[in-house]
């Protein structure tokens, strides 16, 4: 439960809704209370304590259900309320005791505790129950406090009539994930009252966490069967799918669509809660039903306008708002979201990553790079939206921006999904960026050749045979080397794509490697052959790209330069 108080108008003897619609008995209403309808527990209550108003438990289940609903103020006035109209009710101390509690007051609670247990008949266990209870209920749960109580009750109730013991004890394991514990303590229950569906939906909320996931579908169908109104179990089995989807990708459309269903159910049989439709937005998200979710988050942002939680509506408004392409509106709701998170703490990747997004969406390009990167720090599985996005630069031929943003996706995800392609549209967009600055004359940095160049090269460590990735080595290594006295920079690379292209054409491996692109590395070596005089060599490799292309001129008139007498130095072809 939220420790926050709320207070909503007590009239206990005054105020009647619907009455006549309900029964009157106070079992209805703790089944109402177990099966989370809590409105209408509420309202039989109300009918209970005007129609019987000299009965103190009719007062503790309804402070009970305040409580349950975090109306601590209102819990308080029940609880009073109680103890006038029967002082001989230990119960209704407990309710104190637990309410302060929630106030984060020990001391009180304690002081509440104590008197109840005084109180209390020494065959009586329930204020032991009850007390043990509430120190689980709290958002961090007392345990050490718990236990003790919770063993006097069983002590007390020698003779195991009260299945609420065994629950209580199997919550106690449960929540400390002890298992073999919470089990043992849940199936005693159920041997006393098998009609106890709270136990059997823990127990499929066990075999859930452990990952057990047909075995918790049985017993939570088991409970829906049994009764088709119980709503926690539709929730568990919600809860059940959405995890389930997860740990079999190959079927999470149809898990994630189940969960949805069977949250739509508890929804129907239950209250409507704000936090569980809250819930309900979080599973419509995992889900990706994002029109869903976008009409979902936009009702429940009215329901409470002043709770702490509506910063978590605000960023699923601003996820499903980017996923629906409403931009604009994603923004605002992205910068609205982190102007209101206090706890920077609380920000996950995806916050940072949907606003980025949403910035790079509105043309805020700067921004948005770095609350994308922000959101690789956190979690580098994103890099691949980043990677998208370097493509539709590349795609856009907006070079500069595609060699930035694939520095930063190759940084934070060197060896994941798309990586090799990323490696390599990195290399080819720092040679393309800086060649057309050179041919502008703009005096590009030499340094985006070198980022594209490791880029290459840890491509073709991880990938040998990706010998394009060689072609670009050399192209970029001709604009690294001197350009008034070249020491060859670009030969190694292009003798390296040569040696594994002649080799796929004698193999016919298909597709065969472009003649364009070998007379081009043929032409280069025999060039700077001919440069450094060495005839034989170059007219090797002029010969090779006649033999591919015997109209091509540069190997054509280059032969001839090697028998012309008197020959001036060869000079080197343009850059590509």
């Amino acid at each position: 439960m939220k420790m926050t108080k709320k207070a909503i108008t007590l009239s206990l003897g005054l105020v009647v809704m619907g009455s006549a619609s309900f029964a009157q008995s106070l079992d209805d209403a703790k089944k109402a209370i177990d099966a989370e309808q809590y409105q209408k527990a509420t309202t039989m209550l109300k009918s209970l304590v005007q129609s019987q108003s000299k009965k103190g438990d009719n007062y503790f289940y309804l402070g009970d259900v305040y409580l349950r609903r975090d109306y601590i103020d209102s819990a308080r006035a029940a609880f009073n309320q109680g103890i006038a109209a029967d002082a001989k009710y230990a119960l209704n101390y407990v309710g104190l005791g637990q309410a302060d509690l929630m106030s984060n007051n020990a001391v009180s609670a304690k002081t509440n505790f104590t008197k109840a247990l005084e109180m209390a008949s020494r065959k009586d266990h329930t204020p032991n129950l009850y007390v043990g209870k509430a120190y689980l209920a709290i958002d961090k749960p007392d345990f050490e406090s718990a236990l003790p109580n919770l063993q006097k009750a069983d002590e007390i109730d020698a003779q195991d009539k009260d299945p609420e013991t065994f629950l209580a004890l199997g919550d106690y394991y449960a929540l400390q994930r002890k298992n073999s514990e919470a089990l043992s303590s849940y199936m005693r229950a159920l041997s006393i009252n098998q009609g106890l569906y709270r136990a059997t939906v823990q127990i499929g909320k066990m075999y859930k966490e452990s990952r057990a996931f047909p075995d918790s579908e049985t017993e939570l169908k088991a409970v829906v069967t049994a009764d088709p109104n119980y709503g926690p179990a539709y929730r568990e089995l919600a809860e059940l799918y959405r995890q389930w989807a997860d740990f079999e990708p190959a079927n999470a459309v149809a898990k994630n669509a189940d969960a949805i269903t069977n949250y739509k159910k508890y929804l129907d049989l239950t209250d409507k809660s704000y936090e569980s439709r809250l819930r309900y937005a979080q599973i419509l998200f995992y889900a990706k039903d994002f029109k869903t979710l976008e009409e979902e988050t936009s009702a429940i942002a009215t329901m409470n306008p002043n709770d702490p939680k509506n910063v978590v509506v605000l960023r699923l408004r601003g996820y499903s708002a980017y996923e629906n392409g409403n931009f604009p509106q994603a923004l605002q709701f992205m910068n609205d979201f982190f102007a209101k998170v206090k706890d920077t703490a609380r920000i996950i990747s995806e916050d940072y990553l949907y606003l980025g997004q949403a910035q790079l969406k509105n043309q805020q390009d700067s921004l948005g790079i770095i609350n994308v990167t922000k959101a690789l720090q956190k979690d580098s599985t994103k890099a691949i939206i980043l990677a998208d996005l370097a493509k539709s630069y590349y795609d856009a031929k907006n070079y500069e921006k595609a060699v930035a943003t694939y520095e930063i996706a190759n940084r934070f995800n060197p060896n994941g999904k798309g990586s090799l392609y990323n490696l390599y549209y990195q290399g080819v967009a720092a040679y393309v960026y800086f060649a057309k600055g050179y041919q502008a004359k703009t005096n590009p940095s030499k340094d985006v050749l070198k980022q594209g160049d490791v880029a290459l090269t840890n491509l073709l460590k991880a990938s040998p045979s990706t010998i394009d990735a060689l072609l670009y080595r050399a192209r970029i290594a001709d604009y690294i080397d001197d350009e008034t006295d070249p020491t060859g920079l670009k030969l190694p690379f292009y003798q390296q794509y040569l040696d594994s292209a002649e080799v796929r054409l004698a193999k016919g491996v298909q597709p065969p490697p472009s003649a364009k692109s070998m007379i081009e590395a043929y032409n280069n070596i025999a060039s700077f052959a001919a440069r450094k005089d060495d005839k034989a060599k170059a007219k090797l490799y002029w010969d090779k790209t006649l033999a591919l292309d015997p109209a091509n001129l540069d190997a054509a008139n280059g032969i001839k330069e090697l028998t012309a007498p008197a020959p001036k130095p060869k000079a080197q072809p343009k850059k590509k």
